[in-house]
């Protein structure tokens, strides 16, 4: 026979035995096989279950041999001690799959008992305490660098350190964590674009009707009311109440405008700068429409998800209510900025002051007032391009646009929604189906429909027709070019920016918190150091307080607050044995007084931005405003605290919890204020 054709029947058979011999088979691919073992944490806080996926390298033994087979495996912990021998791993989704719970830090080999292949893998273990260490690190920061940017970040990076391990070689990984997973995350969530795009267009508006008059329009209207000293400050309060919607552009544009109408009248820089700054931030924090709403509501749905996702949480201990009803909710216990807007009214129809401010407005009676040159550059960018022409309605119109807007917008959005929910058109009639059969009444049936309304869609409808309309009306009037205009919207948009990477930050460093579980380990504090559910307000209250203090900054303080307090709260409350209604109300009072003790820290800080623009914008000594304004800051936030417990625990109606407030600090004035006369 021909040796080609005898070597090509040596070859054939060769193929054919290795085909039908099943333990060479073996041989061959165990020579080729490999498996790749992940786990979905590196480091677990506390004890926790650890995922670990096993992808089989081969595809021939992937795909023939073992997806609908299941293999064996020996695992061995870090003692040697075997876990369990052949354990037996199923194929999900592309991998084998083994969960175990991890109560300290392992090594786990993983061993193939087929070929005995081997894989190690370590997983670190860290206590619980140590989850509160990136919060932590935000507030030493802020207090440490008076940086909130930087301060958040620090806090991001350290969470993310410590869940990839906390090891040297870690550093790098972290840092690049925060960036592709918690800020993509943050940049990743519809509800948060919503926020970014309502915050900046509400930036360009307050640019718009700052620099084509209408805001400086408005306080020409209000200012013509000036005829005595008392007068003046209440066109002064009334004035910080209309600019609600920005703290900033509140603060320039009254103090700037009123200066002079206040020197006139003998009333002390000081004094100016109180009222300036009390109808700032108070009046912004609490208004349905602001710079701040969108903040608010964004670290309120954050939170609301993250409870809501928790498996602990099922039936009624599902929060079902949106945002913005659980904002206007809260506004009943939102004591500090409340009565901090209406002890000022105290204060001029009484005509009496007491401290500091006493012996201020004294000197100023007599023509002592001590003035501080405000540089032109510093308020350029709320001047008017026009200062001949100012027309109210400029700025009026854009932000009743946005106000009306926003009202109808909720009432629609809430009655297609619920609409959806009821099978019917007819919402207004058929509510009871949503409150136990039992029928609402009408506060209650807005309050459902408000609940169930889209705010993020709102807001940017509402936002995006006031811009438009700013935009029309200062076009149309020549009071500035197109090119023009879309310039100071773009310098609207840059003033806000910094809001907004505050924003983008928190919403990572509570993504971080919720990961290492931060509100558990808070919770287990809360519960251990046996304080009730109900002292929780007061506590939350003097701890933004103090944080805002510490750091100058308001929103720092509720970016770094919100995500940590509100979680804890509601599980505590569960854990204490409330029920969901009472739990309701601790979780609507415990967002009021964030919020609140926020504000009152703002107020008594002398590194406050607020502080600082008050008393730039009204001409004060930035040190004698502070003095002058933290007794009155002090007097509002010690009734707010009485409120917040005394009233509160033992079941005061809300408004009653008001009007007792006012009587207090009504006596108060009365016993500690002197009166202070129109003239010397």
């Amino acid at each position: 026979m021909d040796m080609k054709k005898l070597a090509g029947m040596f070859i054939i058979i060769l193929g054919l035995w290795g085909i039908c011999n099943p333990t060479q088979a073996q041989k061959t691919d165990k020579r080729k096989f490999g498996f790749n073992v992940k786990a979905n944490k590196k480091a677990v806080i506390g004890e926790k279950e650890v995922t670990f996926n096993i992808s089989i390298f081969d595809s021939t033994w992937k795909t023939a041999k073992y997806v609908n087979k299941p293999l064996f495996f020996t695992i061995i912990k870090k003692d040697k001690k075997e876990i369990r021998k052949d354990t037996m791993l199923t194929f999900k989704q592309g991998a084998f799959v083994y969960k175990t719970k991890i109560k300290s830090s392992q090594d786990i080999t993983f061993t193939f008992n087929d070929t005995n292949t081997s894989m190690t893998l370590r997983v670190k273990y860290f206590p619980t305490w140590m989850s509160i260490l990136p919060a932590l690190m935000a507030i030493a920061f802020a207090l440490l660098f008076r940086e909130v940017i930087v301060s958040i970040f620090a806090g991001v990076f350290l969470g993310a350190w410590i869940l990839s391990g906390l090891g040297v070689f870690d550093l790098i990984p972290a840092v690049l964590t925060v960036a592709d997973t918690y800020l993509m995350k943050a940049l990743n969530d519809g509800d948060h674009i919503s926020i970014i795009l309502f915050t900046m267009m509400i930036g360009g508006i307050v640019a718009i009707v700052s620099k084509n008059g209408g805001m400086a329009g408005v306080v020409k209207v209000l200012s013509k009311l000036a005829n005595s000293a008392r007068n003046t400050q209440l066109v002064t309060w009334l004035l910080g109440i209309a600019i609600f919607f920005d703290d900033y552009a509140n603060t320039l544009v009254v103090g700037n405008t009123m200066r002079s109408v206040t020197d006139r009248f003998k009333v002390s820089r000081e004094k100016l700068a109180y009222i300036v700054d009390s109808t700032s931030a108070p009046v912004a924090a609490i208004a349905f429409v602001t710079t701040w709403i969108g903040a608010e509501l964004s670290y309120i749905q954050d939170s609301v998800q993250q409870i809501n996702g928790d498996a602990k949480f099922t039936g009624n201990w599902q929060i079902k209510e949106g945002a913005y009803s659980i904002f206007l909710n809260s506004l009943e216990y939102s004591f500090y900025p409340i009565l901090a807007i209406f002890f000022m009214l105290i204060l001029l129809f009484t005509r009496r002051d007491f401290g500091p401010m006493y012996k201020a407005e004294m000197r100023a009676r007599r023509g002592e007032i001590q003035e501080l040159k405000v540089s032109a550059a510093e308020n350029e960018e709320f001047e008017p391009i026009k200062k001949e022409y100012l027309k109210w309605y400029n700025a009026f119109l854009p932000i009743m646009v946005v106000i009306v807007g926003t009202i109808i917008g909720l009432v629609y959005t809430g009655m297609d929604s619920v609409a959806q929910k009821l099978g019917t058109s007819d919402v207004w009639n058929n509510l009871a189906s949503l409150n136990e059969g039992k029928d609402p009444g009408t506060i209650r049936k807005v309050g459902i429909i408000l609940g169930e309304a889209n705010s993020y869609v709102t807001l940017i409808w509402s936002s995006l027709l006031g811009l438009i309309l700013a935009v029309i009306l200062t076009v149309s009037q020549r009071i500035m070019s197109l090119k023009q205009t879309m310039d100071t919207m773009a310098n609207g948009f840059k003033t806000i920016l910094g809001s907004v990477l505050i924003l983008l930050f928190a919403w990572a460093l509570a993504s971080v918190n919720k990961d290492l579980g931060t509100g558990d380990y808070l919770t287990g504090l809360i519960r251990d150091s046996g304080l009730s559910a109900y002292w929780l307000p007061v506590v939350t209250f003097m701890l933004a307080a103090f944080v805002a203090f510490s750091t100058g900054s308001s929103w720092s303080t509720m970016a770094i607050l919100y995500p940590l307090i509100l979680p804890a709260v509601w599980k505590t409350a569960k854990s204490s044995g409330l029920d969901p209604t009472e739990a309701m109300n601790i979780f609507y009072h415990v967002t009021a007084v964030v919020l609140a003790g926020s504000v009152f820290g703002d107020h008594c800080s002398p590194i406050s931005d607020t502080t600082i623009l008050s008393s730039m914008a009204s001409g004060s000594d930035h040190i004698q405003h502070v003095r002058t304004q933290m007794p009155y800051a002090l007097t509002v936030a010690t009734v707010s605290i009485v409120a917040s417990s005394a009233f509160f625990m033992i079941g005061v109606p809300w408004y009653l919890t008001y009007l007792i407030s006012l009587g207090i600090l009504f006596g108060v004035v009365r016993i500690l204020g002197k009166p202070v006369p129109e003239a010397v």
